[in-house]
């Protein structure tokens, strides 16, 4: 059976070809509002993304500032506290306050209520200070009242050599300053370091004094932290004494008048034919304060609050 061709019409009619360019046309609209979109997206990110940035820089930045204001503050407070520079006129040092500034020629009586006028001062008038004896530095003593140059005395001898301007004299009443000072009773009562030759030789003079030469005189060699006081420790050593009633006395007398505090731990007293003391004593030193420059690192977007000194650190 012989097949027929069919014939197939593949024609379109115009209504169906409007339909495909909508289409086409559609779909290139989309393809370019999705490349807006993107592009928009894009643009917006990058835009909040520098906005967070430049938001973080300003609170960055206003940290800086406000860690240098307050290091300014702090300076200024520690120079006006010590007394190293005369008071400036408004809340803090200027630059030029802090160049015209001259510690060394400063007259601490200008500083009232400062560190330095508090020790230079108040501490070196001290008439308790000024009144232990100075049995070796018989130059500190006043002829004419038999006792220490006070401070005033020690003053008014700088002053009369200061108007003379003789630069001799300056120096002679300078340094008689430095040795007769009461100030220097203060490191040689608690010295800021274990110095066990120091103390043997101010133990050393007790028994000068008192006319006695020791059975027994040794540091144990052991050093603790004191239980009262901070940065306060102890030197430890043994005295034995075997000598008459009279004797013992006064070595202990003289221990006890030594500007050094010695605080005796334990004691045994036999009697015989002489009294004979063992006892163990402990003296004292302290560790020296050092003041250091602090630094702090501000990183961006991380909060720091704390100090960290001695790391080369930069702000």
């Amino acid at each position: 059976m012989a097949l027929k061709g069919v014939k197939l019409n593949l024609g379109l009619k115009k209504s169906d070809s409007k339909a495909v360019s909508k289409t086409a046309k559609i779909s290139e609209a989309q393809q370019y509002t999705l490349l807006a979109v993107f592009c928009a997206s894009v643009f917006l990110g990058v835009a909040i993304a520098l906005v967070i940035r430049f938001v973080n820089q300003i609170s960055f930045n206003a940290s800086v500032i406000a860690e240098e204001e307050q290091t300014i503050v702090t300076l200024s407070d520690t120079i006006k506290n010590v007394g190293i520079c005369a008071k400036p006129k408004g809340s803090i040092y200027t630059d030029e306050e802090l160049k015209r500034c001259r510690p060394n020629d400063i007259d601490v009586a200008s500083v009232p209520g400062t560190l330095r006028s508090n020790i230079l001062q108040n501490m070196a008038a001290n008439v308790a200070l000024n009144s232990v004896p100075k049995e070796d530095l018989s130059y500190c003593v006043n002829s004419s009242t038999g006792k220490n140059f006070t401070y005033s005395e020690l003053n008014d001898f700088y002053n009369e050599a200061a108007e003379s301007e003789d630069t001799q004299k300056i120096t002679a009443a300078t340094e008689l300053i430095q040795i007769c000072s009461a100030l220097r009773i203060i490191p040689d009562a608690l010295p800021s370091y274990r110095n066990e030759e120091a103390l043997l030789s101010s133990l050393n003079r007790v028994f000068i004094i008192s006319n006695w030469d020791p059975e027994g005189l040794s540091p144990t060699g052991s050093y603790e932290p004191a239980n009262f006081g901070s940065n306060l420790y102890t030197i430890p050593f043994q005295l034995s004494v075997d000598a008459d009633a009279t004797t013992t006395m006064t070595v202990l007398y003289n221990i006890e008048r030594s500007i050094r505090e010695f605080n005796i731990k334990r004691a045994s007293i036999e009697y015989d034919s002489s009294l004979t003391l063992n006892a163990e004593f402990t003296a004292y030193y302290t560790t020296p304060a050092t003041v250091t420059e602090g630094t702090k690192t501000l990183k961006p977007g991380v909060s720091t609050n704390a100090n960290t000194k001695d790391k080369g650190a930069s702000k």
